[in-house]
């Protein structure tokens, strides 16, 4: 700036009037929009010496620049210099209240003026409305003697501002009628109108009009049009407009990119991100969001540090979404260092960003530093309380969990599942029927995700009518056909023994997934027909597109485990790496040891366990243990009782195991040896436990337990029923 001044001093004006003029009122006008306000008053200084700040064009300029310093002492004297009306300075003045948000000062200029032009009533109307203040600003506009299309754009973008599409779109219909030609900024906003409106009819009707008039390659028109396709899912067109563009911006870029990324197709978001010439804060943050959720969590930190390493500052979704990919990776260290950075920068407390402090703290464990950061929350909404309730339910912290839960100002549907996941993940049935029965009366509608939840509890205790009654209330919601609802009623038909009613949910299932098959493979098995479970595989194979998982390839090795098809589990579990690019985990070597123990083939799998790649399972010798006691093998069970003991010093069923097996062959003297070793060692045989339901109300009782409340009645009951026995 100084060298231009200098070049501006250079000039004679004596000689070239006119360039000194021109030279002047553009640097007064860069100066005023950049804010070098002292560098305009050296240059008006320069121009009162020369004479010439008297001259209508520098006056003007040099009093917009002091109108937008506020310089009112300024301002004043600039005034002075202009003798009566001035249309000019009127207009000035008026845009420069309505900037300062003195919008009855702007009003009183414009109605005292003695005759207005065009400019004075676009700047009226688009500021009242630009402030909020509609019925004026369109009592104006209603008044006005001009149809252009500018003061037409005026009303028009100020009120989509404003959320009034439709009056937008009335008053572009009109303008049309009037036969005013809309430019690049009117279609602009009535595109937006036609979006926001819904009326995809009248939007590709606009289209139209776009093409016919010529503005379909301006480059803000074309925004707007991509972002309207795919506001009503016409990818295809949102693409094909994208493509036809001469010129692109980041915000065409970001908006095709947003598109890709709310469809799910990661691959083709990164192709685009990779693409892009020039990025934005959003366009970073869209694609980290996304790696976030979609489980790819290093490749989110990965794109953060670049994000940072080339200038960018993250906002706090940025932020919120990269300290999330931090919980999921347990990086306590590298979140602690984010934590560290927010604070510094004040946005610690926010409660997005928050939220996720508290997912990372507890996922890692600290429960406490996630409590520091949840009370350091100024206004909480529901989505910190369900944090900091999921993070106690996820480190076994039910107490806290469920005190938490009830401080909950307003609870939402995330709130109750949160805490009957809790309940369900530590093994506390009852519990999660507790909450599921408070959150009815509650008068919260239970979600797809509330009922996969207790259905998983009514499986795990193999209460039946508890399921029923649940699938009761799932066909009263209407939501029998969601897959996540059935796969659960699948199984906890199967796992109650009510096999019929699980095939039944099974195959009206519309759309079945991997956890589907699973379920169903598994529930035939587990209920005595592997056979059925085998085929039901070989039809998975046959008529769906879900792949073989771990997961279904466990049921398959337990279903011919359990029908004595050892050679077909064999092949299968050979198979598994080689055929469907799976490869075997410990659980699965573990299940060819039952199947092998369990038709005798002792010697070969005492074998096949001692040769697996992994540490072997307690389970894996536990089956052979018990392959030994069902074939006799008493060298095998000694030499494997051994290994069970070593593995499992304080666990009694390999001890209990070998006892048996020891009493089956007579071994008396080797049946009080291992009693009196498991004394030795503090071994104790956890006692077996029962259960009944009755009105709704689940009750435990163990071999000899006097602790429940009616102990008493219970066991006069039973002596009545023996003596009643005894007579007969």
């Amino acid at each position: 700036m100084r060298s231009a001044l200098k070049t501006l001093f250079a000039i004679n004006p004596g000689n070239s009037f006119k360039a000194y003029i021109e030279t002047s009122v553009s640097l007064l006008k860069d100066f005023s929009k950049q804010g070098l306000f002292t560098h305009g008053s050296v240059l008006h200084a320069h121009l009162i010496k020369m004479g010439i700040s008297s001259e209508n064009y520098i006056a003007i300029k040099l009093l917009i620049m002091y109108l937008n310093s506020r310089k009112s002492a300024e301002t004043d004297q600039i005034l002075k210099e202009f003798n009566g009306f001035n249309l000019v300075v009127h207009n000035c003045l008026i845009a420069a209240n309505v900037d300062w948000g003195n919008l009855d000062g702007a009003r009183q200029l414009f109605d005292e003026m003695p005759h207005k032009n065009e400019v004075s009533w676009t700047a009226l109307i688009s500021g009242l409305l630009k402030h909020g203040r509609v019925e004026e600003a369109m009592w104006y506009f209603e008044r006005t003697p001009f149809q252009n299309v500018f003061i037409s754009t005026a009303g028009i973008s100020g009120l989509v501002k404003n959320g009034l599409t439709f009056e937008a779109i009335k008053v572009f219909l009109k303008m049309l009628q009037s036969g005013v030609m809309p430019n690049d900024i009117t279609f602009t906003s009535v595109v937006r109108a036609c979006a926001e409106f819904g009326d995809i009819g009248l939007g590709m009707s606009v289209l139209g009009l776009i093409v016919k008039v010529g503005f379909e390659h301006n480059l803000s028109v074309s925004n707007s049009l991509i972002t309207f396709s795919i506001r009503f899912g016409e990818i295809d067109l949102a693409r094909r407009i994208f493509n036809q563009m001469e010129n692109r911006d980041v915000v065409s870029w970001t908006a095709i990119l947003d598109m890709y990324v709310e469809m799910g197709d990661l691959r083709e978001a990164r192709r685009v991100f990779d693409e892009m010439p020039e990025r934005n804060e959003v366009s970073w943050s869209a694609m980290i969001a996304r790696y976030s959720q979609s489980g790819h969590a290093e490749e989110a930190v990965k794109l953060f540090h670049h994000m940072v390493q080339d200038g960018f500052r993250p906002n706090t979704s940025c932020f919120s979404s990269t300290i999330s990919a931090l919980a999921s990776l347990e990086a306590l260290q590298s979140g602690k260092n984010i934590h560290g950075h927010v604070a510094k920068i004040g946005i610690e407390r926010d409660v997005f960003v928050g939220s996720s402090l508290i997912d990372l703290y507890c996922k890692c464990g600290k429960t406490e530093d996630g409590h520091v950061v949840f009370d350091s929350i100024l206004e909480k909404n529901v989505v910190c309380w369900n944090s900091m309730v999921s993070g106690y339910s996820l480190n076994g912290q039910l107490e806290e969990a469920k005190e938490l839960f009830d401080q909950i100002p307003k609870k939402n549907n995330i709130s109750w599942n949160s805490m009957i996941a809790g309940y369900l993940e530590n093994e506390q049935s009852d519990k999660v029927f507790e909450v599921f029965n408070e959150m009815l009366l509650s008068g919260e509608t239970p979600s797809e995700s509330t009922f996969s939840s207790v259905l998983c509890a009514c499986a795990s205790i193999a209460s039946v009518q508890k399921g029923k009654n649940l699938h009761g209330k799932v066909i009263k919601l209407g939501i029998q056909y969601d897959t996540f609802v059935d796969t659960a009623l699948t199984d906890m038909y199967a796992k109650c023994g009510d096999i019929e009613s699980s095939k039944r949910v099974f195959n009206r299932m519309p759309t079945k997934n991997e956890i589907s098959w699973t379920a169903m493979i598994q529930g035939l098995a587990e209920n005595g027909f592997a056979e059925e479970s085998l085929t039901l595989f070989e039809e998975m194979e046959k008529t769906s597109s879900v792949a073989p998982n771990e997961l279904i390839f466990l049921a398959v090795l337990f279903a011919c485990s359990h029908c004595g098809l050892v050679d077909k589990g064999l092949w299968y579990f050979n198979s598994m790496e080689k055929v469907y690019g799976v490869r075997p985990m410990n659980r699965h070597y573990t299940c060819v040891a039952d199947m092998l123990s369990r038709s005798g083939r002792l010697l070969e799998a005492e074998k096949f366990i001692t040769t697996m790649p992994y540490q072997p399972e307690i389970n894996a010798w536990a089956a052979l243990l018990s392959g030994c006691k069902t074939h006799t093998n008493e060298r095998i069970a000694e030499r494997t009782a051994r290994k069970l003991s070593e593995l499992s010093e304080k666990k009694s069923g390999g001890y209990v195991m070998m006892s048996n097996i020891y009493a089956s062959a007579g071994r008396w003297i080797d049946v009080l040896s291992t009693r009196k070793l498991m004394k030795e060692k503090g071994v104790k045989k956890s006692g077996g436990c029962s259960w009944v339901e009755v009105r709704n109300h689940l009750h435990l009782f163990y071999s000899q337990d006097e602790t429940h409340s009616e102990s008493a009645d219970i066991y006069g009951i039973l002596e009545l029923l023996k003596s009643e026995m005894l007579i007969l």
